[in-house]
């Protein structure tokens, strides 16, 4: 038997149409009952939108993506208004957070800049009640607490994390999700940040289109392979832990079974 899947964080506007919808046609063959697809800015967001709206098992979140240049002038308040407009749409805020390998490549980036973007967001998220999606990693996630903090953000959820022991353990302590990609079939650090993770606040994720091997290019169904590799780290069943993850998915986001 084989049990449903979310995939909690997948880019499906950035997909070529063909391969979109060929992941849309395939759901039904690999047990894929719902896309969270995260937005990068204000034409994704609407593309998003669109899709959520075409397919019922797609469901959107807003939000600019935090490794690029900073905005155009104007187009995080279009975002926001967005947000405004469409919230009774719209399951999340997100991706967003602060541009962590942008800075690797330019230390000179006006990190304050980004902060406010991020705090706008978040602020968003706790006007209208919504769940925050984040790509914070490694010393930003701690920036990122901080903020979450300050505005008493309860349902944040990082996606493809890596940080530090300390950073986990606060994460854990303020229940925070998070999500692992299919880099966990070879990536120790991932084996390791499943190990130490509750499974009751663990998602799955593909992070598509972003590509795992050269061999395939990334759908959904590889979720089914990552669940196996948590079910042999966390020495669990198989039903155990594919109702978990599933469950944990719908309850964050709150999506309809």
């Amino acid at each position: 038997m084989t049990f449903p899947i979310i995939d909690s964080h997948i880019h499906l506007d950035w997909y070529d149409q063909e391969k979109r919808e060929q992941i849309l046609r395939d759901m039904d063959t690999y047990h894929v009952k719902g896309l969270l697809s995260v937005s990068s800015g204000f034409d994704s967001c609407r593309s998003n939108l669109q899709l959520s709206n075409e397919y019922k098992e797609v469901s959107m979140a807003a939000g600019f993506h935090p490794e690029q240049k900073l905005p155009a002038e104007g187009e995080i308040d279009q975002i926001l208004s967005f947000i405004d407009q469409h919230h009774t749409r719209i399951a999340a805020i997100g991706e967003v957070g602060l541009p962590y390998y942008l800075r690797q490549e330019d230390s000179s980036l006006p990190l304050d800049a980004y902060k406010e973007i991020l705090e706008a967001f978040i602020r968003k998220a706790v006007q209208y009640h919504k769940p925050v999606v984040l790509h914070a990693i490694y010393d930003d996630a701690d920036v990122t607490c901080d903020l979450l903090e300050k505005y008493s953000v309860r349902k944040a959820h990082f996606h493809w994390f890596k940080g530090s022991t300390e950073t986990l353990k606060r994460m854990v302590d303020k229940r925070y999700y998070i999500s692992v990609t299919p880099d966990c079939l070879y990536k120790e650090r991932t084996q390791q940040l499943i190990k130490r993770y509750p499974l009751e606040l663990l998602m799955v994720e593909t992070d598509g289109p972003w590509e795992f091997t050269s061999r395939e290019w990334t759908h959904p169904k590889m979720i089914h392979q990552s669940i196996n590799k948590i079910c042999e780290i966390k020495q669990k069943g198989k039903k155990q832990v594919y109702n978990q993850l599933y469950d944990n998915t719908i309850r964050f986001y709150e999506l309809s079974k």
